[in-house]
């Protein structure tokens, strides 16, 4: 069946459709294994990459952190701009999965906690695949992060859908679980064959 009328299809961005890890980057930074570790545990901490999640500016949590750990002040400049590193290959079978749906027009979207400095660069990186896409939330530019209500009821204005009418798709259950406290369906992320069969069973595909 064509896509046409049927569910729109909301897709988270990092461990969905690519790999993310910051040791991605720092690997080749950091020849040493304990001290990569070490780094990547105690300094460039989740809870410090949230705040560019959520908006902050990479320059302010920068000088911050380099002020705790001047020692590192080379490896936590290089976050910024080299954030693309991070990133690393698609995770396997989505690329194909998001064509196949696009080619039949099933109504593509997504909601990414992302900053909003580095988005622009990997947005621009992989074109091919989110011109495909007709319409992105991302968090930092939004100062709303998943699973936060709020970015989700965002999306659906925005987007022009209602909550009954969407699929979201994400590798984090507490992001699942703040899309479904809007009336979103969900799916919790594990890979491609899990969400295809799920996708198929929707008739989506």
């Amino acid at each position: 069946m064509s896509g046409q009328g049927s569910l729109a299809v909301i897709l988270d961005v990092g461990n969905v459709l690519f790999t993310w890890d910051p040791r991605f980057l720092y690997e080749r930074l950091i020849a040493d294994d304990r001290a990569l570790a070490a780094f990547l545990r105690d300094v460039v901490t989740p809870e410090w990459h949230f705040q560019h999640d959520a908006g902050r500016p990479f320059a302010e949590t920068r000088a911050e952190l380099t002020a705790l750990f001047p020692e590192h002040a080379a490896l936590i400049a290089a976050w910024g701009p080299r954030f693309n590193d991070s990133l690393g290959p698609p995770v396997g079978g989505m690329i194909a999965l998001v064509e196949e749906l696009d080619a039949r027009g099933v109504p593509l979207f997504a909601i990414t906690n992302f900053s909003g400095e580095f988005w622009g660069p990997f947005r621009q990186r992989e074109a091919a695949l989110f011109d495909r896409f007709r319409g992105i939330v991302v968090s930092g530019d939004e100062k709303l992060v998943k699973p936060d209500p709020a970015i989700y009821r965002l999306a659906l204005d925005r987007f022009g859908l209602d909550a009954a009418d969407t699929l979201f798709i994400d590798d984090r259950a507490d992001n699942i679980a703040g899309a479904e406290s809007v009336g979103m369906r969900g799916h919790h992320f594990t890979d491609a064959a899990a969400l295809r069969a799920e996708l198929a069973a929707l008739e989506l595909l």
